[in-house]
């Protein structure tokens, strides 16, 4: 098996994202959550950037990392001064990491028009700043900016560039992509051409401007690099980096590649989904591999197929990126994924038996009424228990009030009183909150934290509205989705109802009591 070095630069590159802003503690965790994943180098920033990069590299140097090595990223020294003179050559000497990465101008363009400096003396940056680091006892990755756009305008100023990096001691040589422009069949062309020029170790730098910074970095490993540098979830500027999660395992379970330890990458989508947690933003469930929607079949022949052999409409089992099979409900899906459902709470039920009949019937009935399940599953399994005779209500609704004041005061614009019994105990609580929903949910949570104290685990991640009948105006039905997760699950509710007061208390419902019969 070849070795492919994993190089991830979501700390650097990542947090370059639009809406993406990591503290040092979220940096430190997702160290922790790369190092675990088996990534071969982390790039954490550019310690000459700013100061909270300053602070994390200070920091890192407490952490013990099995898998990964820290590397600290920067530029050639700057034009005209030698490069222990240069403020930023030394901030990466001072971050006091085993590796150094250093970019360095490839396209003749960007040297004459952007750093305003001579062709010669770009060439005397890069050799200067790679040998300073070489002396030092590091090793150096040269990061090839804007390669291939520099190979294409000017060839032999291109290789000159790599050749004054390799001259001067790097330990390996990684061709970027810059603008994420150049199509999968050039980048191997080229790449092939260069690791006949270059004795050392070749990387791949690509971005996703076209969609293809995966494939392009894929046809980079077949035409020889042996390090491939993107980030998880595919963050990154513009359009993102090329995305970890589809290069890892395409290489390593469908290509033959060695990217990671074998043992960890059942850890893939549990890492994935962590660091769209710590960077705040909804995790993309469409994406290959780590998405719900990879395993996630929704045609009844389509499910029937896999149940009889997985390998009718899928790559590979779920199990071995971590993530897991979906069967999604809806009348088209036919009784292959109502009866996993239901077999998972009375494993006795058959696909012809009466209670699969009544399950379809009422499943139905209710999409008729606005519901829809397949993106709503926690909803689906109290539909499934209370049909079973399964379903014990957590508690009862006597009354709720909801008022909204104007104007907003600190965020809070809204407020719910909340009256219900548990047993033979009657709870009256009051919650303040940003709008009518999110003051219902927190009167309704401290309502029960009494009786549930695990509710306090139960945070909600999402909120959507639609409106089923526009036709109908401030009269039509609206569906509400809201998605809830203890951070080891997370699972989406559904509330349909002509006002949206209800239809978000429908879900809010469904959402705690589908946490409590979880734990049960």
């Amino acid at each position: 098996m070849k070795r492919i070095l994993i190089y991830d630069t979501t700390l650097r590159d990542g947090a370059q994202g639009l809406g993406i802003s990591f503290t040092v503690e979220d940096k430190l965790k997702i160290v922790k959550k790369l190092d675990e994943l088996g990534v071969s180098y982390i790039e954490a920033g550019n310690p000459g950037s700013n100061p909270k990069d300053m602070e994390f590299y200070e920091r890192a140097k407490r952490l013990k990392l099995e898998n990964a090595r820290l590397v600290a990223f920067g530029s050639t020294r700057r034009a005209n001064i030698t490069a222990d003179e240069d403020e930023n050559v030394i901030s990466l000497l001072n971050a006091d990491t085993d590796v150094v990465t250093v970019f360095g101008k490839t396209w003749d363009f960007q040297v004459t028009d952007i750093l305003k400096t001579t062709l010669k003396e770009n060439l005397m940056m890069i050799a200067d700043t790679v040998s300073f680091f070489k002396a030092k006892g590091k090793e150096v990755i040269y990061d090839a900016e804007h390669f291939f756009d520099g190979y294409l305008a000017n060839r032999e100023y291109a290789i000159s560039t790599l050749k004054a990096a390799c001259e001067a001691g790097a330990d390996s040589i990684c061709l970027c992509d810059t603008r994420g422009g150049i199509f999968p069949s050039e980048i191997e062309k080229i790449t092939r051409n260069i690791a006949e020029i270059i004795p050392v170790p070749l990387g791949i730098h690509c971005h996703n401007d076209t969609g293809m910074g995966v494939a392009c970095s894929i046809a980079a490993v077949q035409a020889g690099v042996r390090q491939v540098q993107g980030t998880i979830n595919g963050l990154g500027e513009r359009c993102g980096n090329a995305n970890l999660c589809s290069i890892i395992p395409s290489l390593q379970l469908l290509a033959g590649y060695s990217c990671i330890p074998e043992e960890c990458m059942s850890m893939i989508t549990s890492v994935a989904r962590a660091i769209s947690e710590i960077a705040n933003i909804a995790h993309d469930e469409s994406q290959p591999y780590v998405g719900k929607a990879s395993f996630a079949h929704k045609a009844g022949m389509h499910m029937d197929a896999v149940n009889k052999s997985s390998v009718a409409y899928e790559l590979l089992d779920p199990s071995q990126v971590g993530n897991q099979r979906t069967f999604l409900l809806s009348e088209v899906a036919g009784r292959s994924a109502v009866l996993k459902t239901i077999k998972s709470i009375d494993s006795t039920l058959k696909k012809d038996s009466p209670e699969t009949k009544l399950i379809l019937d009422k499943l139905k009935e209710m999409e008729a009424k606005g519901y829809q399940y397949e993106g709503a599953e926690g909803s689906f399994i109290l539909l499934v228990k209370k049909l079973l005779g399964h379903y014990k209500p957590v508690f009862d609704l006597k009354e709720f009030k909801v008022i909204v004041n104007e104007p907003t005061v600190n965020t809070v614009n809204s407020s719910a009183m909340i009256k219900i019994i548990v047993g033979d105990q009657e709870e009256i609580t009051a919650a303040e909150g940003a709008g009518p929903v999110d003051a219902l949910d927190s009167a309704l949570r401290k309502a029960l934290e009494r009786f549930y104290p695990e509710i306090r685990d139960v945070k909600l991640t999402d909120f959507k509205v639609r409106v089923l009948d526009s036709a109908s105006a401030t009269a039509a039905k609206v569906r509400v989705l809201i998605e809830s997760t203890d951070e080891t699950e997370t699972w989406t509710t559904i509330g349909v109802s002509a006002d949206i007061i209800e239809a978000s208390w429908i879900a809010l419902v469904d959402s705690i009591e589908y946490k409590l019969l979880k734990n049960e």
